[in-house]
């Protein structure tokens, strides 16, 4: 988020206070309190008046709020008017806008998602299209932020998209009227035969209703089948979080009603706080999988703790990120707000789900200091299994993600398999029946990439050039046995370069295809990548094998 322009009466709230009081402390504490405020106010109106250079005064406190700030944890931060906003469309899903997600491709802003139902579907915007400009704002040389602010609005507002689609030589315009969008956190729902699976990329104040409703949507397609849901996997990697009442619903749509799930405790000894489940379970029973990896977080990690320590379900992928600290949000004048670590998350049996991320200075170091021994010890389950501290959520059965290698890595970094599938999308009006001939395609491809300048260059190489440009910056290269070295290094690393392109060949042909198929069915590209993902085929293979998974939750 940009740091944007607040009125400074807005900071001096924030200093000044309205009427400070101790809340539990001492005198003492509060005495401490109040004349460092009078000393941080003194500092800031002698700078502002006697400074040798006129300064920017609302910038000049907000450095001083943010030094502040950064002495604690990374989420205790302030936010002004705009940023609260947003902080407000991630909690409730919900926007003004035409339903479009964008991003920055080898420096131009392409469209490479359309929500269904919105103006942008309704308007046939398609991934693949380039923005140049919004209303009157050329887009080029402009921040991506800029950009999603330009098409945000009001609801009911016009806004107008001059777009560039690949083959076709003049813009197209694009007048959109701005309508609340809603995205909703159960992304993906799909059957696998019997077994369901939902993915989830958020906890905001509808996703237990989501997740509820597809759940029920699944159950019915099944039983037009004839063939009942007997299983589900609930999909939370790369999943950042959300609300903590909201994570404590969903995990009750899969435990009995009053099962603990998390507590909370603050700075108060007394302060602990236990949240149990509310509601009647939707799937109390069928065999459960829950994936997790490194970037799920917050309250994906409530749920995969509880379901785990529970003994609901398994739990699969790589260990979540360890985001175990409850943030509050204080309203402030001036619709700011100040968004702040009042506690922090611990699982049932007791475990700390924070994990020590290397913060550094003041209060950041003691807040993990006081659990990081605990957090080594054993804790067990509700049948006794042994679940380890350490933050975050070790999972019941480790697979690794997947890896990009450094050639996909550095075509991807180039936007060529995206440019490709423009390309592919633009001289064919649908998908093959038979499917796509990956031979033929990747030759194709390979013509491509080579039109359009494209050249890898692996690690080794990178570094050999820089040593052969410091040497001829020193004058130092030798005429003879060091040219031929370095030839000789240069010919046996460009064909190690080839080999890993040619060994590549299947995994970038795969990748390329479903680029392709994203152009023209987001959906059914994220099946196919979902259908060959690692931690998937895994969940599904111990979801058919009941005694296997009895035996993981009851050894």
């Amino acid at each position: 988020m940009s740091r944007r322009m607040v009125p400074v009466m807005v900071i001096l709230f924030l200093v000044t206070g309205t009427a400070l009081k101790p809340s539990q402390g001492s005198e003492s504490e509060y005495f401490s309190i109040a004349k460092n405020i009078e000393l941080l106010g003194d500092v800031y109106r002698g700078v502002s008046e006697k400074y040798v250079d006129s300064i920017n005064a609302a910038e000049f406190m907000y450095a001083g709020i943010d030094g502040m700030l950064e002495t604690l944890d990374p989420y205790t931060v302030f936010l002004d008017k705009e940023e609260s906003q947003e902080l407000g469309e991630l909690t409730s899903g919900q926007y003004a806008g035409i339903g479009v997600r964008i991003s920055e491709i080898a420096g131009d802003v392409y469209i490479v998602s359309v929500f269904e139902g919105t103006p942008a579907a309704h308007a046939d915007l398609r991934v693949g299209d380039r923005i140049v400009k919004v209303d009157s704002h050329v887009v080029e040389g402009k921040e991506l932020d800029e950009v999603k602010d330009f098409i945000k609005g009001p609801s009911g507002s016009r806004v107008t998209l001059s777009i560039e689609r690949y083959g076709q030589r003049r813009k197209k315009r694009y007048t959109l009227i701005r309508q609340e969008v809603r995205i909703n956190s159960v992304q993906y729902a799909w059957l696998f035969g019997t077994v369901g699976y939902f993915e989830m990329n958020s906890f905001g104040n509808r996703s237990a209703d989501e997740l509820g409703r597809a759940i029920s949507e699944m159950q019915a397609a099944a039983r037009i089948k004839n063939r009942p849901m007997t299983a589900v996997i609930l999909d939370l990697r790369n999943n950042p979080g959300g609300l903590l009442d909201v994570a404590v619903d969903v995990t009750g749509l899969f435990v009995e009603k009053g099962s603990q799930v998390v507590s909370t405790r603050g700075r108060d000894p007394e302060s602990e706080i236990r949240y149990q489940t509310a509601r009647e379970p939707a799937v109390e029973r069928l065999p459960l999988v829950v994936l997790i990896n490194k970037n799920s977080a917050s309250a994906s990690e409530i749920v995969a703790g509880a379901i785990q320590e529970l003994d609901r379900g398994v739990v699969i992928g790589d260990r979540s990120f360890g985001k175990g600290l409850v943030q509050s949000v204080i309203s402030l004048p001036y619709d700011c707000t100040l968004k702040l670590t009042t506690a922090k998350y611990y699982t049932p049996s007791g475990r700390l789900i924070q994990k020590e991320h290397g913060w550094t200075g003041g209060v950041r170091d003691v807040l993990m200091r006081e659990e990081k021994e605990k957090d080594k010890k054993v804790f067990y389950t509700r049948n006794s299994r042994k679940v380890y501290g350490g933050g975050g959520i070790l999972p019941d059965i480790r697979v690794e993600a997947a890896t990009l290698t450094d050639y996909e890595a550095s075509l991807r970094k180039e936007g060529m398999l995206f440019r490709y599938a423009n390309k592919y999308r633009a001289a064919n009006d649908r998908l093959p029946e038979a499917g796509l001939d990956r031979t033929s395609l990747m030759r194709d491809f390979e013509r491509f990439v080579k039109k359009e300048g494209f050249s890898y260059q692996t690690e080794p190489e990178i570094l050999l050039e820089a040593i052969e440009k410091s040497l001829e910056d020193e004058q130092e290269k030798a005429s003879g046995k060091i040219d031929t070295l370095i030839a000789s290094l240069e010919s046996e690393m460009k064909r190690m370069a080839a080999k890993e392109v040619s060994d590549e060949s299947e995994t970038i042909a795969l990748a390329l295809e479903q680029e392709i198929m994203r152009h023209f069915d987001e959906n059914a590209a994220r099946r196919s990548i979902i259908e060959g993902d690692p931690a998937v085929k895994k969940a599904l293979s111990i979801l058919r094998d009941s005694g296997e998974y009895r035996e993981i939750l009851n050894p």
